[in-house]
C-alpha cells in the first residue's frame, strides 16, 4: 500500500502561485480545490492526507459506501499524488501543516503560524509543485 502521508511537515503555497493571499476556491462545481477546503477549513487536525485524498476521490466518483473499503485498497495499490499537487496550494495560497500524528491543519500563507512554523528546526519546510515547468 502506498501513503501520502506526512508528519511534522508544512507546505507552503507553490514558489509560482499567483496568490497574494488565502483565498477560498469557488463553490458549486465539485472541484477538487473546493472539496479539500470543505474538508480541512474549520476542521484542523483531523484529516490524514490518505483519508482526505480518498475522500475527495469517492465523492467525486459518487462511490457508495459499502463498497470504499475495497476502493480504497485498489486507490492506495498505485501511488497517488500527495497534497503538493492540491490546488490550495498551487492556486489558492493556503499552506497545509501535518502534525506528528500526520492531521492536517489549513493555514492562510500569510499568518503568524506559518511564520512560526517556518522556524521550527523540528517541522520539514516543502513547497507546493509548480504550476510550470
Amino acid at each position: 500500500m502506498h501513503t501520502t502521508d506526512y508528519t511534522d511537515t508544512l507546505i507552503l503555497p507553490a514558489p509560482d502561485t499567483k496568490a497574494v493571499a488565502a483565498a477560498v476556491p469557488p463553490g458549486g462545481k465539485g472541484s477538487v480545490a473546493e472539496l479539500q477546503y470543505d474538508r480541512l477549513s474549520g476542521q484542523d487536525y483531523t484529516w490524514t492526507s490518505d483519508d482526505l485524498l480518498f475522500d475527495v476521490h469517492c465523492q467525486r466518483k459518487a462511490i457508495a459506501e459499502a463498497d470504499r473499503a475495497a476502493e480504497r485498497e485498489r486507490f492506495f495499490s498505485k501511488g497517488q499524488p500527495c497534497l503538493r499537487t492540491s490546488p490550495l496550494a498551487k492556486t489558492y495560497g493556503w499552506a497545509l501543516h501535518f502534525d506528528s500524528n500526520g492531521r492536517i491543519a489549513l493555514l492562510p500563507m500569510d499568518s503568524e503560524r506559518v511564520s512560526e512554523l517556518e522556524a521550527d528546526p523540528a517541522v520539514t519546510v516543502k513547497a507546493a509543485m509548480k504550476s510550470s515547468r
